[in-house]
């Protein structure tokens, strides 16, 4: 039985329905749109991060000098701002005329280019100046367009992940500490030219992808120099797929945090920074979110109940880390690189915009409350755990309305649970009140365990429709309380159950 409490343990607003929108520059293109428009619609997630791309919006003149045009930007912008996201942007990448120099340029794509052939150039600007210059331009162009109030609700971060060749400096990939000392000095820049704009908007980085040395010294110089910096941004992905092929690490919450997150958490408070915010402006259970079933079979789970399960285990283990999470973004890559609905892909719609457990489980956490409550399932180790165990993040508004969100399975999600029944238990009497629930598992709000069970493979229209139905969330149950709540909960499970 779990039991929740009156008692309030925290007050915790929600960081948890946050994205990265990739690419960037499908908002330009009607199917981004019809994703974004999703989104926006079911509420599921209030941030969004995107790239500035200033590879589309500077340029040289026949004399040198710097010209801007706002075009694409502003269409991609304004697109977003209408549909009422805050945003956080990351100022890359690196126009080519700007570039110390033209080669060392990135993919970071299956297709082996970027989505509409733009190459992520890799190396520092030409000088400090330069990039200050360009920050500057850029940020006091979104002041006068969208206002500073706007503006400054929103997050600036600097480029994205400096400490991997892939984006930075890719044509001297064992030079970490000359990395380090390009990225600050880009940093610094960073920081003066959005300031020179006159606007008070969040600043941040080192949008960090892994390494712990590069967070370090990035640290060490930010404190020796007394650079301004609002919030730390870092990625945190889980297991890597060769892992996941080779048995070597599971799909573990616990796992994946203490493996290669408790590091850079340490680093930072020996550092001084234990009480500045972090934004995990990327994360995903596994990494690679380009790669699906064809680089590794078990990136199927990102199609299944298991995804969704993952999520919730991970908004309780960080609401209870006691790390200051200001936002929790996941990275939605691949999307443009499909060629059927269920691959294995990192996104929350399939080719034929059918939903995907995970999207879902991303509408059932929007509707918890501010106020998280003390529960007998509260157990938090720091260790992967090899039990069964139901993950429970009770919550209560002012006005004393419940939304309690668990999920069942094991320490690592690829590993099945026995099933399990389970009653929920109210301190508070609700008896005639009204219960609704909501659930995701191998038998609700699921299209691909849904094909699976009907033998489908090539789809046609009136399976799609039957499937898109299938995804489309809705409660199993609503009626009134009589007193505890019971529970069927299979492997990989998720529930949202409200009280009014």
């Amino acid at each position: 039985m779990v039991k929740i409490f009156n008692e309030v343990s925290k007050r915790q607003k929600n960081f948890w329905n946050g994205c990265i929108f990739h690419p960037t520059d499908a908002i330009e293109d009607p199917w981004g749109k019809r994703i974004l428009d999703q989104i926006a619609e079911d509420k599921a997630c209030h941030t969004v991060r995107i790239y500035t791309m200033f590879e589309d919006i500077v340029s040289l003149d026949g004399e040198g000098n710097l010209c801007f045009d706002f075009t694409l930007s502003d269409l991609r912008m304004d697109y977003l701002t209408e549909k009422g996201y805050n945003l956080l942007l990351a100022y890359g990448g690196m126009p080519d005329c700007i570039a110390r120099e033209n080669c060392g340029k990135s993919s970071a794509a299956k297709g082996k280019t970027r989505y509409k052939g733009k190459m992520w150039n890799t190396s520092p600007p030409k000088t400090p100046e330069i990039w200050e210059e360009v920050c500057y331009q850029y940020t006091k162009h979104i002041v006068e367009r969208y206002g500073a109030e706007r503006v400054n609700s929103w997050y600036c971060q600097c480029f994205n992940e400096p400490d991997m060749p892939t984006f930075f400096m890719a044509d001297e990939p064992w030079d970490t500490l000359r990395r380090v000392e390009e990225y600050v000095s880009m940093y610094e820049s960073f920081v003066k030219g959005i300031r020179r704009a006159g606007t008070s908007v969040s600043v941040g980085g080192p949008t960090l992808a892994a390494s712990t040395f590069f967070l370090e010294e990035f640290l060490k110089r930010v404190k020796e120099k007394n650079l301004e910096i609002n919030y730390l941004t870092m990625h945190f992905y889980g297991t890597d797929p060769a892992y996941l092929n080779t048995g070597v690490h599971g799909l573990s919450v616990w796992g994946n945090i203490d493996e290669r997150q408790r590091p850079k958490i340490e680093i930072i408070k020996k550092c001084g920074f234990g009480d500045i915010p972090i934004i995990i402006d990327e994360w995903g259970a596994s990494s690679m979110g380009f790669f699906n079933k064809e680089e590794c079979k078990f990136l199927m789970f990102r199609e299944t109940e298991i995804y969704s399960a993952y999520y919730v285990r991970f908004i309780y283990f960080l609401i209870r880390s006691g790390l200051n999470i200001k936002n929790l973004l996941i990275c939605l890559s691949g999307q443009h690189e499909m060629t059927e609905d269920f691959s294995g892909f990192r996104n929350f719609f399939t080719l034929n915009f059918i939903k995907k457990p995970i999207y879902n489980a991303y509408i059932l956490a929007s509707k918890l409350h501010e106020n998280v409550l003390r529960c007998s399932a509260d157990v938090l180790t720091s260790h992967p755990m090899q039990d069964d165990v139901v993950t429970v993040v009770p919550t209560k508004d002012d006005d004393g309305k419940y939304a309690v969100l668990l999920c069942y399975g094991e320490g690592n999600f690829l590993i099945p649970a026995e099933d399990k029944e389970e009653t929920i238990e109210f301190e508070e009497d609700i008896v005639g009140k009204t219960v609704t629930i909501w659930c995701i598992d191998k038998e609700h709000t699921n299209p691909y365990r849904y094909a699976q069970k009907m033998g489908w493979k090539d789809f046609t229209k009136e399976q799609i429709e039957i499937l898109r139905e299938e995804g489309n969330m809705k409660p199993v149950y609503t009626g009134k309380a009589t007193g505890k709540i019971d529970l069927h909960l299979t492997a990989g499970a998720t529930f949202l159950i409200t009280v009014e």
